[in-house]
Parts: structure tokens; C-alpha cells; sequence
């Protein structure tokens, strides 16, 4: 009695593991479906990047830059960045269609990308999706004065808005 019970333990046990090996199988491959629905479609990738509606050639050139925290400043600021172009910020041209300047808290300027947004923003900042971590969005823009804000909200606050006064062309 002993040897059966034995033998019907390890029989159990043997069908117990060939049915849990069989059933982890199973997740780790499909079988064609016998419907006539179709596949679904895979996932569509990243939306293509929308171009800004400011040229990168536009801003490319020699700034005076200064920054305010209230708005009541800007007039003011704007005299202050002004009065910086004996020592201008360039902003240059870079070798793939965007502009040389720096991220925040970088010491070495880059080549970032002026990128729209499906509101109608405008930003700068490095490939990827418009208003990204990195980016600062472009506040107004006449073509003489430039102001711009970090979307990174430490970096908003640190900097607050840039405002970039174009120089005029030396003579």
C-alpha cells in the first residue's frame, strides 16, 4: 500500500508539473487567431515635429539680454538689455538649421531647435516634443526684442524672462 501511494504521489506530481510547464508555455507564444478580423494596427509613433511659425534665421545675431520677475519691469529691462550690447549675447546660426545658444545652467552654448506647438506656441530648445523639460518658450517676439521663459519651473524662477534687444549692426 505504502509503493502505491508512492507511485500515485510522483504520477500527481508529474502531471502537475508537465500541466505548469505547459500553461507558463503558453504566455510566451500566440497562435494564429482563426477570426477574420483584421490585425489591429500598430501604435503610430511620435507626432512629426510642428515647425514654428519664428525662423531660426530671424534670431540669429547679436543681443543685449537682461531678465525680469514682474511684468511692471519690462520696459525698464528692456533699457537694461539694450544697454548690454557693448557686450552682446550671440545667438549664431548652427549647422543643421537651428541656433547656437546655451540650456539652462550649461556653460557651453548648443544647438537647439525652434519648434511650434499645436497651440500655436513657439519654443527653443533641444529635439523632442515642444515644450519639453529643457525648453524655453518663446514669450513675444517683434523682431527687435525677443523674450523668452523656461518651461522648467526652477529654472523660470532663477532666470526669469529673458528679454534679448537686438544690436545694431556695427558700421
Amino acid at each position: 500500500m505504502f509503493t502505491s501511494f508512492s507511485a500515485r504521489t510522483v504520477a500527481n506530481l508529474g502531471i502537475a508539473s508537465a500541466l505548469a510547464l505547459f500553461l507558463g508555455a503558453c504566455g510566451s507564444f500566440s497562435l494564429p487567431s482563426l477570426s477574420s478580423s483584421p490585425e489591429p494596427a500598430p501604435e503610430p509613433g511620435m507626432a512629426p515635429d510642428m515647425p514654428a511659425t519664428i525662423r531660426a534665421d530671424e534670431i540669429v545675431g547679436r543681443w543685449g539680454l537682461a531678465s525680469y520677475q514682474n511684468p511692471a519691469d519690462r520696459a525698464r529691462t528692456e533699457a537694461a538689455a539694450k544697454a548690454q550690447c557693448k557686450q552682446p549675447y550671440v545667438i549664431g546660426a548652427g549647422s543643421s538649421g537651428g541656433v547656437i545658444m546655451h540650456l539652462a545652467d550649461q556653460a557651453t552654448p548648443q544647438e537647439l531647435r525652434l519648434k511650434g506647438s499645436p497651440g500655436g506656441k513657439n519654443f527653443i530648445g533641444p529635439p523632442g516634443p515642444a515644450g519639453g523639460e529643457q525648453d524655453r518658450e518663446i514669450v513675444s517676439f517683434d523682431g527687435r526684442v525677443l523674450i523668452t521663459r523656461f518651461t522648467d519651473k526652477d529654472a523660470a524662477t532663477r532666470y526669469g524672462n529673458m528679454v534679448y534687444v537686438r544690436c545694431s549692426p556695427r558700421a
